[in-house]
């Protein structure tokens, strides 16, 4: 499963990159706007440090706006993909910039049926919600089940991105179930290294060492 990391803080992402945790970026304009700086240069800056997709998002409604707005994030970097709403407009422009030859990220996911439509407009990924999902006492983890088998039923190549991951088990169930990608925050991809056994191990390991008075350095 690929990690993209859903920031646009550039040293928490080049933090994580440096280890190989990062396959791609998920970047919004609220996200964006927490830097103080211009989303554009953000942007251009995230898709230099990063080899794999740069969600970029649109902020229009409307099909022919959505579209003018994809392609000028598209002229940034190679590696951009364009984040549509799953809306009629939304697969509108995915539709038109999925033919030009553009990736297309199409975001708020919530059901079986609106991820088959994407899949049918040509997203390269389809971003369904979990955390909303879980918020509103629906096992989000149940869709990503639901789009797996559609999507292999019938061979479409578009990618589960599965977003709004929110804990360590959110990551270890979409490996499970065969999400092709999630993102989520660093200190969610960060934790996914913490086990309290791991620290009682940890402890007791520092205190037999230093009862025998080992070194290595």
């Amino acid at each position: 499963m690929k990690f993209f990391v859903d920031t646009a803080d550039i040293e928490a992402i080049a933090e994580l990159n440096a280890l190989g945790m990062v396959d791609g970026v998920t970047t919004n304009p609220s996200l964006i706007k927490k830097s103080g700086r211009n989303i554009l240069e953000v942007t251009k800056e995230i898709c230099d440090l990063v080899d794999g997709p740069v969600s970029a998002e649109v902020t229009a409604t409307d099909a022919e706006t959505m579209i003018a707005e994809g392609r000028k994030l598209l002229e940034i970097a190679e590696n951009i993909a364009v984040k549509v709403p799953l809306t009629f407009d939304g697969l509108k422009a995915c539709k038109v910039l999925s033919d030009g030859g553009a990736m297309v990220n199409v975001t708020l996911c919530f059901s079986g049926n609106q991820a088959l439509l994407a899949a049918k407009a040509g997203a390269t990924f389809i971003s369904p919600f979990i955390g909303r999902l879980d918020d509103i006492h629906i096992d989000g983890m149940e869709l990503i089940e639901d789009i797996r088998i559609i999507y292999d039923n019938y061979g479409y190549d578009t990618e589960i991105l599965a977003a709004s991951i929110r804990t360590p088990n959110h990551v270890l169930d979409c490996a499970r179930v065969g999400a092709d990608v999630m993102t989520a925050p660093p200190a969610v991809i960060k934790s996914l290294a913490n086990h309290p056994l791991t620290d009682k191990g940890l402890a007791t390991f520092l205190a037999d060492i230093k009862d025998a008075g080992i070194k290595i350095l």
